[in-house]
């Protein structure tokens, strides 16, 4: 009633396609932005601790996800296991993957 019949109409064919691009541009650029800001960061983590976990040795003083803090004495590449000694003659065994990090790396033997 009170709107005129202009301002309800559209501007005719203009900005078809420059219309659907436009609307989807900001969306895609969100999603670049999160994968260079989010997932890519994330992914090259999880490489560098697949990594220092295959390079375990014995003899590494490692801390697990526990907060333990032992010595590696066996590795067991079957069984995905890994035997700490956290005190003299006192082992455990923990899941390889619940390292969080390698404090001391020892040399390789010759």
């Amino acid at each position: 009633m009170f709107v005129s019949a202009a301002y309800a109409q559209t501007a005719g064919g203009a900005g078809g396609l420059a219309g659907g691009l436009g609307g989807i541009l900001p969306i895609i650029l969100i999603f670049g932005i999160m994968y260079f800001l989010m997932i890519r960061p994330q992914q090259k983590k999880a490489k560098a601790h697949k990594a220092m976990i295959a390079a375990l040795r014995r003899g590494d003083q490692v801390l697990t996800q526990g907060g333990i803090i032992g010595k590696v004495t066996k590795v067991k590449d079957d069984a995905n296991e890994v035997e700490i000694e956290i005190a003299t003659d006192v082992k455990i065994r923990v899941m390889r993957h619940t390292i969080t990090s390698v404090m001391n790396k020892t040399e390789p033997s010759e």
